[in-house]
């Protein structure tokens, strides 16, 4: 557990907000669209939570600025990318720094968020193709 004034994060998307977004990103508004992802959830969320520490970057999580040595800064990742390859991409760094992997996303209609028992990693690719192989 953690004080308000410990928790810190790091919020990577190079996405900016669509209309589309509206109906399922809560964090974002009409005046929002065409701004960074990253930049507005970091508005956002200090409304409600001034003391929290968040760092955004707009930006592909797949560039060499976020390699191993920047993953084995957390204590857990929340993974929630909509893109299958950045998310293997960032599994296979995770596992690589030694670093718990929380991932959510979609394929599809298909949803999930997965909590994998400490030190214990998901192979995402495998796991895909085990969710299709049974939904499909």
């Amino acid at each position: 557990m953690a004080s308000e004034e410990q928790m810190s994060a790091i919020k990577v998307d190079m996405d900016t907000i669509e209309v589309s977004n509206l109906n399922r990103q809560f964090l974002f508004r009409q005046s929002h669209v065409g701004q960074s992802k990253a930049k507005v959830a970091r508005e956002a969320v200090l409304k409600f939570r001034p003391g929290i520490k968040i760092e955004p970057y707009h930006a592909n999580v797949k560039d060499p600025n976020f390699g191993v040595d920047f993953f084995k800064e957390f204590n857990v990742v929340l993974n929630g990318l909509d893109n299958l390859d950045a998310r293997r991409h960032v599994n296979r760094l995770c596992l690589a720094a030694g670093v718990p992997l929380v991932e959510s996303g979609i394929t599809g209609f298909l949803g999930q968020v997965l909590l994998p028992p400490y030190r214990l990693f998901i192979i995402h690719g495998c796991l895909v193709t085990y969710f299709l192989e049974i939904y499909t």
